[in-house]
């Protein structure tokens, strides 16, 4: 095994643990109220002008049907609204509803409780947690490159702006529902 094979070998395995471990340390659901698909497409609607069905396939690399499912039932959740698209174009335009932030920002408070205790039972510092932050920020940058796709970052230091879309996934969650 070449020293790439190893580090490539044990970061795909730190990927993997950071990724359970994030997920664990909200705990259990009790408190949160939004599917992982609703939770990441209102992350997505939240910043920027209203997207269409199909620039939100394309952003999460999915096809039409699934968004169309998912924000379908958001719809019916009253999480999300349609609006007509204000340049007079025939698609609708999505943005979350009131209930849809509150939701999300209710959601959003265990996720960082969370974070906080991976971070306190790290034992890091402020500024290690920052050069972490900073690396991170950097290596999702660069597979939105890679993906032709940026994501939205308000408030955070990163580029904003969507380009072409890959090939579809299952759905934006990941977890292929």
């Amino acid at each position: 095994m070449t020293e790439q094979e190893r580090r490539l070998g044990d970061l795909e395995r730190e990927l993997t643990l950071l990724s359970r471990h994030f997920v664990a340390s909200r705990g259990p659901r009790i408190g949160q109220s939004l599917e992982r698909s609703a939770y990441v497409l209102l992350t997505r609607l939240e910043t920027g002008e209203p997207p269409t069905l199909k620039e939100l396939a394309h952003t999460f690399q999915v096809d039409i049907s699934t968004i169309n499912r998912q924000v379908s039932a958001m719809l019916r959740s009253g999480l999300v609204e349609r609006i007509p698209d204000p340049d007079g174009g025939m698609a609708r335009r999505f943005r979350p509803t009131a209930l849809g932030l509150e939701r999300l920002e209710a959601d959003r408070e265990i996720s960082r409780a969370g974070a906080r205790r991976l971070i306190e039972a790290s034992g890091w510092t402020d500024r290690r947690t920052e050069q972490f932050l900073t690396l991170l920020i950097e290596f999702n940058q660069g597979i939105e490159r890679l993906e032709g796709l940026a994501w939205s970052r308000s408030g955070a230091a990163g580029e904003t702006g969507e380009a072409e879309a890959p090939r579809p996934r299952t759905d934006p969650s990941g977890a292929g529902r």
